[in-house]
């Protein structure tokens, strides 16, 4: 039986890389339907802060996030090119992974702010800007923006943590034009992204996308790619409990990064390797996912 823990030897398909949270496996053969050649995405049940791996796992993570992407692919669908394709993933992996287009990735992350909170807050506080661009005076931790801000990063050196850019930097690295069209994808997938949210009772305060390349007859397309509007890669708080000028209690797992840095033993981000997750720590986290899971789309996504 494949599990969780053990997803090396799916039938038919090779598994090609292992990242942080995800494995990739590619057909045998390189079967390419409807002319494209298809990546399994599995999503494991691991769970990564600050750039490293825990040595914990969050029980059935894998599945309520492979269950949110889905639904919010199906949400967005027809408003931006993405990656899901209507194929169906082999059975041993179904509920935890998607077949999507293969796609050349860029070294980039997406972000979309619609509130300042945590850092950015602190970093607005004494500049008046977030990742270079000025904001207007007078906003309260937490407090929604005038209008959503894009909010572009990369790799480190050592690939492990994100580094935050400002856009020029990204268009100069980029290309303006590209630069542009994926700016353009990311705040319109957010402000819908926020309507639908917020007419569940959920406030959608940023999240992180990524794109991809596809060679299409020649000619390079923008395609979203990765996860979407999942609590591994957004900040959502209650509508209900939401009041600015305070943190927020959220869904995502901050719960985890204040752990890391306030009670596991004087770990930093010079440390080599993270702590395990107290067993209360892990619970929790997994009863956020799941309760977010259920508020967007009604099911938690472990139904049978």
């Amino acid at each position: 039986m494949i599990t969780a823990a053990n997803m090396a030897n799916i039938p038919g398909w090779t598994r090609i890389y292992s990242g942080k949270v995800r494995d990739l496996y590619v057909p045998a053969g390189f079967s390419k339907p409807s002319g494209m050649e298809t990546l399994l995405v599995v999503a494991s049940d691991r769970i990564s802060a600050y750039g490293y791996v825990l040595p914990s796992v969050i029980k059935n993570k894998g599945i309520v996030l492979t269950h949110l992407s889905r639904w919010w692919f199906s949400q967005i669908d027809g408003q931006v090119p993405h990656h899901l394709l209507q194929i169906l993933p082999p059975a041993e992996v179904a509920n935890r992974a998607m077949v999507v287009q293969r796609l050349w990735m860029y070294r980039f992350e997406c972000t979309v702010r619609g509130y300042l909170t945590g850092q950015y807050y602190r970093e607005y506080k004494e500049s008046g800007a977030v990742a270079g661009q000025r904001i207007p005076s007078g906003i309260k931790e937490a407090e929604q923006l005038p209008t959503p801000i894009f909010c572009p990063s990369t790799k480190a050196l050592d690939g492990r943590h994100d580094v935050d850019i400002t856009p020029a930097t990204m268009s100069e690295l980029m290309g303006a034009e590209l630069v542009e069209k994926v700016r353009d994808y990311s705040l319109q997938l957010y402000n819908q992204a926020h309507k639908i949210a917020l007419s569940r009772g959920v406030i959608l305060a940023d999240t992180k996308f990524e794109f991809g390349a596809s060679i299409n007859q020649g000619e390079e397309q923008v395609i979203l790619g990765d996860e979407v509007l999942t609590p591994d890669s957004s900040r959502y708080w209650l509508a209900d409990d939401y009041e600015p000028g305070r943190p927020q209690p959220s869904f995502d797992k901050q719960i985890i990064r204040d752990w890391l840095m306030n009670d596991a033993g004087g770990w930093s981000f010079q440390s080599t390797a993270p702590p395990p997750l107290p067993a209360a720590v892990a619970k929790d986290i997994q009863e956020k996912y799941l309760q977010v899971a259920k508020i967007l789309t009604g099911k938690s996504g472990l139904e049978k």
